[in-house]
């Protein structure tokens, strides 16, 4: 399959914004595409997804500070992340998912990205 690539980590300071994104090839659009991360010493968890027609979903913890969007022309999503707090530090992966239905879980994953790390200092 063609690889994910994401870009756009960083070291921020808290409060500030990192605009991560993932050059994701052309896809079926029976796929959906998303965002998770992983913390040092915890498990992967689900950030955010989004389906073909643009409609997003988000794990409970961003609280409205993060936007996935995506751009179908250039095959590119993306992850606006404002506000970023020190608990935000990890490994960001972008993902090919392949149900809507419990999105956040790793086995609905069929492809990841190889990562870009994200770093919150306070």
């Amino acid at each position: 399959q063609v690889p994910l690539a994401e870009a756009g980590g960083g070291s921020v300071q808290a409060g500030q914004s990192l605009r991560l994104s993932c050059a994701t090839g052309s896809r079926d659009n029976s796929f959906y595409m998303a965002w998770f991360r992983q913390a040092p010493g915890k498990e992967r968890e689900g950030v955010a997804i989004i389906d073909y027609s643009g409609t997003p979903a988000y794990g409970d913890f961003v609280k409205g500070r993060f936007t996935i969007s995506k751009d179908n022309g250039k095959n590119t999503l993306f992850l606006q992340m404002n506000s970023l707090e020190p608990g935000d530090t990890g490994m960001y992966f972008c993902a090919l998912v392949s149900q809507w239905y419990l999105w956040h879980q790793e086995d609905r994953v069929v492809l990841w990205g190889q990562g870009t790390q994200v770093t919150v200092t306070s």
